[in-house]
């Protein structure tokens, strides 16, 4: 923060509006959104029966909500995630005891190759994330392979997905639990749509 407000005349360009709101003082000239080549991850018409969560298991990113949503929806969830030194302790405290739940798996960090499969397979991509989070590249990665998000109003949350058309935007649990039963009415063609019109 010191430094950012020592350059504040400096021109900054931001990858979410959202990521903007801490530091309204800065020389903001635009914002790119993250993308990825058209290419890299092919589209898949038919979705899996599993919900998927990709990322750190980190507090913030809410590894715990994924398992709760999954456990109360009663669908399988797939946890590819690496875990971080800093997050040793959590995953260790509250992630660990979690993964007796019947129809959590737990698979590790998956490499770049992988990710096809795995998001691709998916019924749904969870993203209950619990801060601002600044982009979300995982979003952009399950739209890519058809795949429709089921996130938290977080951050660039509503900047990326669009509500009913690429994924469900809720905050309470039940919500998020709804969402999953409604997933299959998002078409799998929409979503890789949206990913190749942004």
């Amino acid at each position: 923060l010191p430094i950012f407000r020592y350059y504040k005349d400096q021109p900054v360009i931001s990858i979410s509006h959202d990521q903007r709101r801490p530091l309204p003082e800065m020389s903001w000239v635009g914002t790119v959104y993250h993308g990825l080549p058209r290419n890299l991850l092919k589209f898949r018409s038919e979705p899996g029966n599993y919900l998927a969560f990709l990322g750190r298991l980190s507090p913030e990113k809410r590894p715990d909500l994924a398992i709760e949503i999954a456990r109360r929806s009663g669908v399988p969830l797939k946890i590819a995630a690496k875990i971080d030194r800093a997050d040793r302790e959590y995953f260790e405290a509250v992630i660990k005891p979690l993964l007796s739940t019947p129809g959590v798996e737990f698979i590790g960090e998956i490499n770049e190759a992988q990710k096809q499969e795995f998001l691709g397979g998916a019924l749904a991509l969870l993203f209950p994330v619990d801060w601002p989070e600044p982009f979300g590249l995982v979003m952009i990665e399950a739209l890519a392979c058809g795949t429709p998000v089921i996130a938290r109003p977080c951050g660039s949350v509503p900047e990326v997905l669009r509500h009913g058309i690429s994924g469900f935007i809720e905050s309470s649990i039940d919500d998020l639990v709804e969402a999953v039963h409604r997933v299959r009415d998002i078409p799998r063609r929409t979503c890789r749509d949206e990913f190749e019109r942004r």
